[in-house]
Parts: C-alpha cells; sequence; structure tokens
C-alpha cells in the first residue's frame, strides 16, 4: 500500500542505505507475525547494497529492492511481470510534499521536526486505512 512504517531523519548528505537500521527499527507499532501473509518491504536504488539485503533478511521481510546497475546482487526477472511504475517510497514522498510544512524545513530542533513527520505519516496511514478524509 505504500504507507510509511518508520522514520528516521538526517541531514540530506547521508547515503539512504545508511539510515536502513535506524528507520526500521522506528517502527512504533509491532509487526504482525508471519502467518498473516508475507511482508513486503519496498525500497529504491539508495538502498541497493549488500548490508541492506542482509538486514532485510533478518528481520525477515521479503524484500523489493530496486536496482542499479551496478547492483552487488542479481535479481533473475519473472516473465510475465510488469515493474511498478512507481515506487511506493516516491509516492509516499509526494504525498508528505502535499502539506506545505514539510516542503522547507522551518523548525530549528529536531524533536519538532519529527513530531511533524510523524503527525503527516500518520494521516497519511489513516487515510490509506480509509478512516480519516
Amino acid at each position: 500500500m505504500g504507507v510509511p512504517i518508520g522514520v528516521c531523519i538526517a541531514g540530506a548528505n547521508r547515503n539512504d542505505f545508511k539510515l536502513a537500521k535506524a528507520t526500521i527499527e522506528s517502527m512504533p507499532v509491532r509487526r504482525p507475525s508471519a502467518r498473516h501473509g508475507r511482508q513486503n518491504l519496498c525500497l529504491d536504488k539508495g538502498f541497493d547494497y549488500i548490508e541492506v539485503y542482509r538486514l532485510v533478511r533478518r528481520r525477515r521481510y521479503e524484500g523489493h529492492i530496486s536496482q542499479r546497475s551496478n547492483s552487488p546482487v542479481e535479481r533473475k526477472r519473472t516473465p510475465g511481470r510488469r515493474k511498478p511504475r512507481r515506487w511506493p517510497v516516491e509516492r509516499t514522498h509526494s504525498w508528505m510534499n502535499r502539506y506545505r510544512r514539510m516542503l522547507i524545513r522551518w523548525e530549528k530542533h529536531d524533536d519538532n521536526y519529527l513530531g511533524l513527520v510523524h503527525f503527516v505519516c500518520g494521516i497519511i496511514a489513516f487515510r490509506a486505512a480509509g478512516v480519516y478524509g
């Protein structure tokens, strides 16, 4: 569905894959057991590193990681499957940018900004669930 499961804030100059563990550990809701079905984790090309593949496997997710041209892991293409037009991560960022306060960070303290990000992610999750708006 593409709703945010965890949030980690850092500077724009940090590589995405270095924040993968902190983002997954920041999940506020316990994950349901595997008997409820496969749990997917969609990540973009910024997470295409061996460390992230190990983390995803250790956490028992079904990883869907877009590959760079010089990817460390080769995957077989399933015949008949098309690539998604837009990754859920990018779509969620687009949803977050609809809130004007998120476009430019005016808050000077990290805690204030993190609270705003949590608030926006909560609204996105409620709307995706059909609870709000």
